[in-house]
């Protein structure tokens, strides 16, 4: 079941659910709405293949990235057909019977920007920044703008409970 706006307020007033820094204008009817931070991790242009079946894939294209810190005021210009990671500037922390699952917003979407590739499922018992996929799939540029409500949170209430404990479990930048 999608919480509401009164559950995911009450459980925020509860602090059951955090959200770390809070706006209460970023709560809509069942979602909140989270924020783009000032980092953005780019991949260099380079040819490389990158080998699904490696246990650890991230240490492969970390090597292929450079993390830019956005000054307050700057963005980012967004290529077409491009794809980099941002982070929310929001931190989640959810308890043991919430996930969760973050979606693009309309605005964005018409335009043709996504904010994650597949990896929009936020894991039970969490306690972290969410990393966005962003690609922007339209043949235009696109500046990305730290602050900007980027993406939106949908909570849903689980049967039972859980507790993520992977990798990527305490993860502050993108």
């Amino acid at each position: 079941m999608i919480l509401s706006q009164k559950e995911i307020l009450e459980r925020i007033k509860n602090g059951e659910v955090k959200v770390e820094p809070f706006d209460k204008e970023q709560v809509g009817p069942a979602s909140i709405d989270l924020t783009l931070d000032n980092q953005i991790r780019v991949f260099e242009k380079k040819k490389t293949i990158f080998h699904t079946k490696e246990k650890d894939i991230f240490k492969q294209y970390k090597k292929y990235t450079t993390i830019l810190h956005l000054k307050k005021g700057g963005f980012y210009i967004l290529k077409p057909y491009e794809m980099v990671h941002g982070i929310t500037k929001e931190k989640i922390t959810l308890p043991e019977d919430l996930c969760g699952w973050l979606q693009g917003r309309t605005t964005f979407a018409r335009l043709g920007l996504s904010v994650h590739v597949t990896a929009s499922f936020i894991q039970p018992g969490i306690s972290n920044r969410q990393v966005l996929e962003i690609v922007n799939f339209s043949p235009y540029e696109i500046a990305l703008y730290p602050g900007t409500r980027i993406c939106q949170l949908v909570l849903q209430r689980m049967e039972g409970k859980a507790k993520y404990k992977g990798k990527v479990r305490n993860q502050m930048s993108p």
